[in-house]
């Protein structure tokens, strides 16, 4: 879907807001140079194009009456040369917001606009510098939370995913152009062996699809978070620990059980993983309707956890709650039991062959123990580079080409004409076209880059 360069020129603040040691002003569009140019004075007293492209200049940055607003370095790209395939030019100033919001109106003075969400990437992939996933890996790499989850981001941008799923496209182009000379041929039939060949390239291109779709539930995890229930009878420590893995109190604390009602969820990263941690209702019968709903949450989000944390009450005894508890979340895929409190006199006793780790959110004791245990869980899970899909329309759009694969196949087996073969296999290569953007509507194109910010 790529179309020719926008017509005008962009601009925009390219850093983060706030106070800080550099902020960026961006441009792309056929007036980006000489909007810098216009208001910023190189030191040598050459004109910015004087320099040749890509390279950092010295001078000042100049307000509308020609005062200085900044010392600062420019530099400027030629199209097709740059990022968004057209002209840009960037300012890179001290990161004073005032600085940024004066430089940025005078470009705006000498005819660039304020740029959308995500236009700077949106341009890129609109003029061919890149593919869709390399744009969306664009923004996992800037919210990339975890070394892991920005490794998978550059590979991607780097085409790691996209040659993987060109390899596959690439063989079914081959296949259908053989259908379509059969077609255009009728009294040519297929002969065994070449119905066998091309059955064996819908299976291996099924299933390197299928491999590639399995690795999106990683994937979420990886930007998403692993979704971890804290789970525990009330007043076992819950909310305590969330807060202390967290640095801050984000949980209300009481000595009075049944405190938290509701599900509170956060984002932490430990061991090296990003976890969703959700600080979840304590278990219990209770006749409360408010805290009985809570309970509901709780066990929903039990079910939904990859990780479970179970906490027990190390000041004291073991209970039938507390036997229940544990029994039900062995269902979990991954669980580490807490004894917590170890701060206090230590009373509970635990079951035969149980292991567990001993913690106090008051001084901290053992949360170092479960921080290596969980980056013991998951070291199996470290991504090589780019080899993940991270986002439900990529994983949606390879499902529909591999089960579009399958009945091509079954076609194929059931000796149907061979366009009935041939629509099955053109509509899997769509769905792989929408992956990388070769075929993508405006609406979704619009709505994948509306996640971006201003700037990138």
């Amino acid at each position: 879907m790529n179309t020719a360069s926008s017509p005008d020129t962009i601009a925009a603040v390219a850093t983060a807001p706030g106070a800080s040691a550099i902020g960026i002003l961006r441009l792309s569009g056929p007036e980006a140079v000489s909007a810098v140019s216009a208001c910023f004075r190189p030191a040598s007293g050459k004109a910015l194009t004087d320099y040749p492209p890509n390279r950092l200049v010295l001078g000042t940055l100049l307000d509308g009456d020609g005062a200085m607003l900044d010392q600062c370095m420019a530099t400027y790209a030629l199209a097709p040369h740059s990022y968004t395939g057209e002209d840009t030019a960037e300012l890179q100033c001290h990161g004073s917001p005032a600085v940024l919001s004066a430089g940025l109106e005078q470009l705006f003075r000498h005819g660039a606009r304020q740029a959308g969400p995500g236009e700077f990437t949106k341009r890129a992939f609109l003029n061919g510098q890149m593919d869709l996933i390399q744009a969306e890996a664009v923004a996992d790499l800037i919210d990339a939370q975890t070394p892991d989850a920005a490794r998978n981001a550059a590979g991607q941008l780097g085409r790691a995913m996209t040659e993987k799923i060109q390899a596959v496209a690439d063989g079914l182009i081959d296949l259908l152009a053989h259908f379509h000379v059969v077609l255009d041929y009728p009294d040519e039939d297929l002969d065994p062996l070449e119905t066998a060949e091309i059955e064996a390239t819908l299976s291996r291109s099924e299933a390197a699809l299928r491999q590639i779709g399995a690795t999106y539930r990683r994937g979420r995890q990886l930007t998403q978070g692993v979704p971890c229930a804290i789970v525990g009878r009330p007043n076992a420590g819950k909310s305590s620990l969330l807060n202390a893995l967290l640095g801050y109190d984000r949980a209300i604390v009481t000595p009075i059980p049944g405190t938290t009602r509701d599900t509170v969820e956060e984002r932490c990263v430990l061991g090296g993983v990003l976890l969703r941690l959700v600080d979840t209702a304590g278990l219990r019968d209770t006749a409360d309707p408010v805290e009985r709903l809570g309970v509901a949450r709780s066990r929903a989000a039990l079910d939904e956890a990859e990780l479970a944390l179970v906490l027990l009450d190390g000041s004291e005894e073991l209970t039938e709650e507390d036997r229940a508890l544990l029994a039900l979340s062995e269902q979990c895929p991954h669980r580490l039991v807490l004894v917590s409190k170890s701060d206090l006199p230590t009373v509970l006793t635990l079951p035969d062959g149980l292991e567990a780790i001993t913690v106090s959110s008051v001084t901290g004791q053992g949360l170092e123990t479960l921080e290596e245990a969980v980056r013991a869980l998951f070291a199996g899970h470290t991504p090589r580079q780019g080899e993940l899909l991270t986002n439900a329309r990529q994983a949606e759009a390879i499902r529909r080409a591999a089960d579009s694969l399958a009945g091509a196949r079954q076609a194929l087996e059931l000796g149907l004409p061979p366009d009935a073969v041939l629509s099955d296999a053109e509509a899997a290569l769509s769905a792989l076209n929408e992956v990388t953007g070769q075929s993508v509507t405006e609406d979704v194109t619009r709505r994948i880059f509306q996640r971006f910010c201003v700037g990138k």
